[in-house]
């Protein structure tokens, strides 16, 4: 420094630190003419501040919020660090370091690599995560000792890195012991960034810091996974695939004809569809329930499927369903489907069985 800094450092014996707006300093040293500060100087420290006094690199006295004038009665550490027994009264040198105390807000996290999670319904499946948190200095001295050391401006930036990097792997021992299912993390989020705080607390603790608030914004899986998922949603949502098809091909109807190639041109695209589409139905729906539209069987178009007891039975070609009805398993009541039928009917409505009630007795009077 020059000339006239040294003299301002003489004239100066006010201590304080106005923290510029929007800044991320998290630790600032006051500066003075070769450290020299005046004894009876007066020492401001605001609310959400911290002072805090070296000398020759030992930390010394810690001074909370108010308005302090400097003598050898209220700098008890120091005084008896420098041996000041019987009072002083000359300028001393120490450095002082002011501590921003207040929250930190609105800072980031994020998984860089994927988290790997066994999943019940899913098995090994990977996902990524983001979100806030919030965090404060707590402990003043352990800070400075930590992270500060002699830096003058120690910002936020030269610790978030770290801070992240603790954050995310403390992150993914909380997932992985909060066992949750992939499809349910959307709504625990909560739960999870309590279990996370609390595995989180500790480590930043041992560096002076107190996380207040963590918050998990979003959970996701790889985008091909999530693309499966909607695909599988999508079924869902379809559910009848015959009638799925039919629609359409008749909302396609009016698009054809208006095209060059009218309905023949893409009559065989809508057959395709459809073959397409009755494959996936089958591969779906596997084995039809009872009153359901049972799969057809090559072969045996004229066979009928009966509905016994609540469930489908069958196929039957004619011999077995004349040898039904005279064993009274086929009535004219029964239930019956074949190929072709829309719906299940009773058997005295379908002609090509009415052969077969022959042998039948009607019911009997009233």
């Amino acid at each position: 420094m020059g000339l006239l800094d040294k003299l301002r450092g003489e004239l100066i014996d006010i201590i304080e630190w106005t923290e510029p707006a929007h800044s991320d300093i998290l630790a600032y040293r006051f500066p003075r003419y070769q450290n020299e500060i005046k004894m009876g100087a007066k020492l401001v420290v605001r609310e959400g501040q911290t002072a805090v006094f070296v000398n020759e690199g030992q930390l010394a006295d810690v001074y909370r919020p108010g308005t302090f004038t400097l003598q050898t009665e209220n700098m008890p550490i120091l005084s008896t660090i420098r041996g000041w027994k019987y009072g002083f009264h000359s300028p001393f040198k120490a450095e002082v370091y002011f501590i921003a105390m207040r929250q930190w807000t609105d800072l980031k996290w994020g998984t860089a690599n994927p988290i790997m999670l066994r999943d019940p319904e899913f098995g090994p499946v990977r996902v990524r995560a983001f979100g806030t948190y919030a965090m404060h200095v707590s402990d003043a001295a352990t800070f400075l000792r930590q992270l500060v050391a002699t830096d003058p401006n120690f910002e936020t930036y030269e610790i978030t890195n770290q801070l992240r990097n603790a954050i995310v792997s403390r992150f993914a021992d909380a997932i992985g012991q909060a066992k949750i299912a992939v499809l349910d993390l959307a709504g625990n989020y909560d739960k999870i960034a309590t279990v996370a705080r609390t595995q989180i607390g500790p480590e930043l603790a041992a560096m002076g810091l107190e996380l207040t608030a963590f918050y998990v914004e979003n959970i996701s899986l790889p985008a091909e996974v999530e693309q499966a998922l909607d695909t599988r949603t999508k079924m869902g949502v379809i559910g009848n695939l015959d009638q799925y098809t039919r629609y359409q091909t008749a909302n396609a109807i009016p698009t054809a004809a208006a095209n060059p190639g009218g309905i023949a041109g893409i009559g065989a695209g809508l057959g395709a569809g459809m073959a397409i589409a009755g494959q996936m139905a089958g591969a779906m729906q596997g084995q039809q329930p009872a009153g359901g539209a049972p799969p057809p069987v090559p072969g045996s178009s004229a066979s009928f499927f009966l509905a016994v007891d609540g469930k489908q039975a069958g196929p039957f070609d004619m011999n077995a369903l004349a040898g039904k009805a005279r064993e009274g398993g086929l009535t004219r009541q029964t239930l019956v489907w074949k190929q072709g039928m829309s719906a299940w009917l009773p058997a005295e409505q379908v002609p090509e069985l009415q052969a077969a009630l022959a042998q039948v007795p009607p019911p009997l009077p009233k």
